[in-house]
């Protein structure tokens, strides 16, 4: 090989060992130069003293590497990601997927590259940070601290959107509970929530946001600490404390969490043919679920469980406590309103009810409603309209006339 045909490194790197080898500088000079170690040095003099020119140059240069992919299996790779079904994969799934469907064990790196380079995936340019947020550590102990949200998706690709309830687990970043539903309501809120604490138990704490399911968003609301949402009653007697974040990164953990289900999720409903509901939540608790906490999840710094069971009182309670409540007067009759309608109480009660007192509504999940003073649940029946006065009685009282006495009357005598 002639001279000319080395790169300008290899020739640099040759003119160096050539000099360390006439002894115009040492090994460590050599070394130093080139920026590699004296042992590299003493190794490169004895292949140019052994094979001249050639001596300088790696041995795989211009030769396929031992380690190179295959070009069959490199095209089972392309032709398996340019499926129309596979056209959206991220690296990190479309490895996972190549195991899971074509048993081709490659490295993320490797089929990130595969995917760049036939067009497939194209990496995100790298955000700048433009605000400095600091790194809150993680709740110790699984059940400390829940964070728990809502995100509206078309995860079925069908054209509808669902909205998937999620609580992931601070300390751990296992999800204990999700659900599709229909909205972020009140009611749909109630039923996740009812059963997480059935299920799982009572958290010590939930991080949530601002939303006026949870949070009476009014200024009043700041010095008035007596005005509480439906949600905020639920989670008091149930001694659950709400913290409220106040940007999106705060709970930046669930809110992370959705960007990774928007990903994987809506890939997997499709590739395992569920379009209901039912078959959707399903396929999340006994498939999705499982194999997100093994691969996401990790170890708290201490072990244990912070959720707290139910008490008897309260497991008994729940009915009630999953309700909205409300509070109306009795009215003169006897009768309450609410939402347009009207209820008359039994004369029979198990305690005494006065006009004018305040009973307490509940309008429970499954659609019933119930009436109650205190502890006590009252009896009562629905009235089909609202009900109409006694027009006898008020009619009688304003066509009464006052008694005239006659003139011969004894009371007249005494008037001269």
């Amino acid at each position: 090989m002639l001279y000319e045909h080395l790169s300008e490194v290899e020739k640099y790197k040759y003119t160096t060992i050539q000099s360390c080898i006439q002894g115009d500088i040492t090994n460590d000079e050599a070394a130093s130069r080139l920026g590699i170690q004296k042992r590299q040095v003493q190794r490169l003099k004895r292949a140019v003293e052994t094979n001249g020119i050639e001596g300088i140059r790696h041995r795989l240069k211009d030769k396929v590497s031992n380690n190179h992919l295959a070009v069959k299996t490199e095209k089972q790779v392309v032709d398996f990601l340019k499926q129309k079904k596979h056209r959206d994969f991220g690296p990190t799934f479309a490895q996972e997927k190549l195991l899971e469907v074509k048993k081709i064990s490659l490295g993320v790196d490797t089929v990130r590259a595969i995917m760049i380079r036939n067009h497939i995936w194209k990496p995100k340019p790298e955000r700048t940070k433009s605000v400095y947020r600091h790194c809150r550590e993680p709740m110790a102990t699984y059940g400390q601290l829940v964070q728990f949200d809502g995100s509206y998706h078309d995860w079925n690709e069908d054209g509808h959107q669902e909205c998937l309830l999620l609580a992931i687990d601070d300390a751990t970043s296992s999800i204990p509970k999700a659900v599709f539903e229909d909205n972020e309501g009140i009611t749909a809120v109630f039923r996740f929530w009812w059963h997480y604490v059935e299920q799982i138990g009572r958290p010590l704490a939930i991080y949530l946001d601002k939303f006026s399911t949870y949070k009476v968003n009014h200024k009043n609301a700041e010095d008035n600490h007596s005005l509480m949402t439906q949600f905020e009653r639920v989670m008091k007697e149930l001694d659950i404390k709400l913290i409220s974040a106040h940007s999106p990164q705060a709970k930046g953990r669930v809110e992370r969490s959705f960007c990774t289900h928007q990903d994987r999720l809506v890939k997997e409903l499709p590739l395992a043919t569920i379009t209901t509901r039912e078959a959707m939540n399903t396929f999340l608790q006994i498939t999705y679920l499982p194999k997100h906490n093994e691969l996401f999840a990790r170890a708290p710094k201490e072990s244990g469980d912070a959720h707290r069971p139910l008490t008897p009182a309260q497991t008994d309670q729940l009915p009630s406590i999953f309700s909205r409540h409300y509070t109306r007067v009795v009215h003169n009759d006897f009768t309450i309103q609410w939402n347009n309608r009207w209820f008359q109480l039994e004369e029979t009660q198990r305690v005494t009810v006065y006009r004018k007192d305040d009973l307490l509504i509940e309008e429970r999940l499954d659609g019933t409603i119930h009436l109650r003073k205190g502890d006590v649940y009252l009896n009562f029946v629905e009235l089909s309209s609202r009900p109409r006065p006694d027009r006898r009685t008020k009619q009688t009282a304003l066509t009464h006339k006052p008694h005239k006495p006659s003139a011969n009357h004894p009371w007249r005598k005494y008037m001269l």
